[in-house]
């Protein structure tokens, strides 16, 4: 029995080590393809790369504008943990952060509140409307068996035009040229960090993912979720009611989406924007995958997909390799991460045949 216990502990181990590894693995791997593109266009692979830092963590004001690339990302990929956790996927957050920027903006030019109320509010407003645009998805998934990859991807577009006739319509500033709103009220904007461009809104998306990593490690509903993610038949046999939990997971992960849209609005913005944050919601998906799910992994995750971001226009200057290079990074990066997770099954397989060989 206790030999029993300690293989049991030393698995476990082995498999919290397999999860911090892979992510590191997949960025030096991602990062090493990117030096021998780098290489290819005549360039320095170290010098790219100290531009790279230079431009996104080597001072305050560029990892502060780092951070403010993280908190997006961040929210979005928890959305999108939080889901596939439960075994849906929600490709929607990008027209989930719509939606969310639609809300905040309306609570934000039309409620007179102080700010203790009026931040909150406006942030629950465009959770609300992330939400109700996540339910369609959720539903159909669960009671109907639609595919909600498809569906949400649809729904995107629906929120993007929709975005877009808001802005040029109802919500836009009169005699204005650009298709925007008027102003936030300023009781709805976040408080900005001295000396740099980081909004205090940083500490709500880190309190989120504390808060989701004691949700899922901790709680009933969180071991649900997982359980739900794995073998949703046996969890119908344990007495729970499955399509339900599967409706609420999706609709709370498009309210955190939603919350992402807010945030985004009132911490940099300060007002309705058309096309304000193109390819969030499909970063996100990055931000998760990278993670292994893990929330406080998508902190980190996030930070370094927002660090590529903010210091790929100082290395584009500095050597003149383009801004599209961070994303081939970040697509290596996911790749590989996918990959090793396979390869140690692939290495058991081969190990396996070459030892039916040498008996046979």
């Amino acid at each position: 029995m206790t030999e029993k216990k300690f293989d049991f502990s030393r698995k476990a181990s082995r498999g919290r080590l397999i999860q911090v590894l892979n992510p590191l693995i997949g960025i030096s791997l991602g990062l090493l393809v990117g030096a021998l593109f780098i290489a290819s266009q005549g360039v320095n692979p170290l010098t790219a790369y100290y531009y790279l830092l230079e431009g996104s963590v080597l001072s305050w004001y560029t990892l502060s504008s780092s951070l403010v690339k993280t908190i997006p990302l961040a929210f979005t990929g928890l959305a999108v943990c939080y889901s596939y956790r439960a075994g849906i996927f929600n490709i929607g957050a990008e027209g989930q952060v719509y939606l969310g920027a639609i809300g905040a903006t309306i609570v934000g030019l039309y409620v007179d509140l102080p700010m203790l109320l009026h931040i909150p509010l406006a942030i629950i407003a465009g959770g609300i409307l992330g939400g109700l645009l996540a339910f369609l998805p959720g539903y159909l998934k669960a009671y109907k068996g639609i595919n909600e990859i498809v569906v949400t991807m649809l729904i995107n577009y629906i929120a993007l035009y929709f975005l877009s006739m808001v802005v040029q319509g109802p919500l836009k500033e009169p005699n204005s040229f650009f298709p925007r709103s008027l102003p936030l009220a300023d009781s709805t904007r976040f408080a900005m960090i001295p000396g740099s461009n980081l909004h205090t809104g940083v500490f709500i998306v880190l309190g989120l993912a504390i808060f989701l990593y004691w949700f899922f490690n901790r709680t009933t509903y969180g071991f649900k979720m997982e359980a739900a993610g794995y073998n949703p038949r046996a969890l119908h046999y344990a007495g729970v009611d499955v399509r339900r939990l599967l409706t609420n997971v999706m609709i709370t992960s498009g309210f955190i989406a939603g919350a992402a849209g807010a945030v985004e609005i009132m911490g940099v913005h300060g007002r309705l924007i058309e096309n304000f944050s193109v390819g969030l919601g499909y970063d996100a998906i990055a931000v998760a995958l990278l993670a292994n799910l893990n929330p406080l992994g998508a902190m980190l995750s996030a930070f370094f997909f927002g660090a590529l971001k903010t210091g790929a226009n100082s290395m584009q200057i500095a050597t003149g390799i383009p801004v599209s290079f961070v994303y081939m990074v970040q697509a290596m990066v996911i790749l590989f991460v996918i990959g090793s997770t396979a390869f140690p099954r692939i290495l058991k397989r081969l190990a396996r045949n070459r030892r039916v060989r040498q008996n046979g």
